[in-house]
């Protein structure tokens, strides 16, 4: 019998059921149409501006050894000068490996951004299941390599680059700072994952808890991770820099931000992860918003515990990148 599921936020709950259709899970028929919502198709309905806050311009920087270069979104505030270097924040955006561009997601770091007086920098890494482990990663990688060069380049400091990905994008920033810790190259300052997918096993009380229900089912989850790792999911040597839940030492990672509904398929996954970086010394801040279901900030923005949700995020930021 399946575990009994924790209740959603009454607020969240009825805004969910205005937008599902009865079917939380995601297959591979569903791939095209999720690509083409998040694609580069919202240029259309983005302002990346901020009503004139930034500059806004695409960048290209050479891929991983033997791939094609990479697309790079950089926002810059206008009212800076190359004279008083900014933070930079580095964002990896979601779509469950396999759909999504830079502009996805990009909205919430531009208004930190606004706030902080911060240089945004947005990379496009390669899609499963077209290409699996490693091409996103390494791409991710590959754009943080080239926003430390170039920091100085586009207003920033290469010494506060925080690093900040949502849902698969926040798995990706949590891998990011595990290899940039082993490759020994340039290092964050920070890492901000929010509701951040971690776990291949995909087979935690809460994954269960919440099959069928919300935004991202274990279904879906499941069809996320064997598009990045196909046959290796769930087996014995999946790699950290694709799961960072299998990364056996978080030692020697940036302070980390955490957060993840109490309702949603990673709350057990993310709580652990958490765990796991105090239990090496490690400075993590996490948040568990309760009855939140996956991406519910996003999906319901003007819900109160939403609010609170991107409150918390920046007052983080502010910290780490004042303190």
């Amino acid at each position: 019998m399946p575990p009994v599921p924790p209740p959603f936020d009454p607020e969240l709950a009825a805004a969910l059921k205005l937008f599902d259709d009865g079917a939380p899970g995601f297959t591979l028929d569903d791939l095209d149409a999720a690509r083409r919502a998040t694609g580069d198709g919202l240029d259309e309905l983005l302002d990346l501006t901020l009503d004139g806050a930034f500059e806004v311009e695409d960048r290209t920087a050479p891929g991983p050894e033997g791939a094609p270069d990479l697309s790079l979104l950089v926002c810059r505030p206008v009212s800076g000068t190359s004279a008083a270097r900014q933070p930079v924040i580095y964002h990896v955006h979601g779509g469950g490996m396999m759909a999504g561009c830079n502009r996805a997601g990009v909205i919430e770091p531009l208004t930190w951004a606004r706030e902080l007086g911060a240089v945004v920098v947005s990379v496009e890494y390669r899609l499963a299941p077209e290409h699996p482990h490693p091409a996103p990663i390494e791409d991710v990688y590959a754009g943080f390599v080239w926003t430390a060069g170039h920091a100085r380049e586009i207003g920033g400091d290469p010494g506060r680059i925080v690093v900040a990905g949502a849902s698969s994008g926040g798995g990706l920033t949590a891998a990011l700072a595990l290899l940039t810790r082993d490759r020994r190259g340039p290092r964050p300052l920070g890492q901000l994952l929010m509701y951040p997918m971690l776990d291949d096993r995909n087979d935690t009380v809460s994954g269960r808890q919440m099959a069928g229900r919300g935004a991202w089912d274990r279904s879906a989850n499941e069809t996320g991770w064997t598009a990045l790792l196909g046959g290796r999911r769930g087996g014995p040597d999946v790699s950290p820099y694709a799961a960072p839940a299998r990364a056996t030492d978080l030692s020697g990672l940036p302070p980390a931000f955490l957060d993840v509904g109490s309702a949603e398929t990673f709350r057990d996954e993310v709580v652990a992860y958490a765990s796991r970086i105090w239990q090496a010394g490690g400075a993590a801040e996490l948040h568990v918003w309760p009855g939140g279901f996956h991406g519910f900030d996003a999906l319901v923005p003007d819900a109160a515990l939403s609010r609170s949700a991107r409150a918390a995020r920046l007052v983080w930021l502010r910290r780490l990148l004042t303190g």
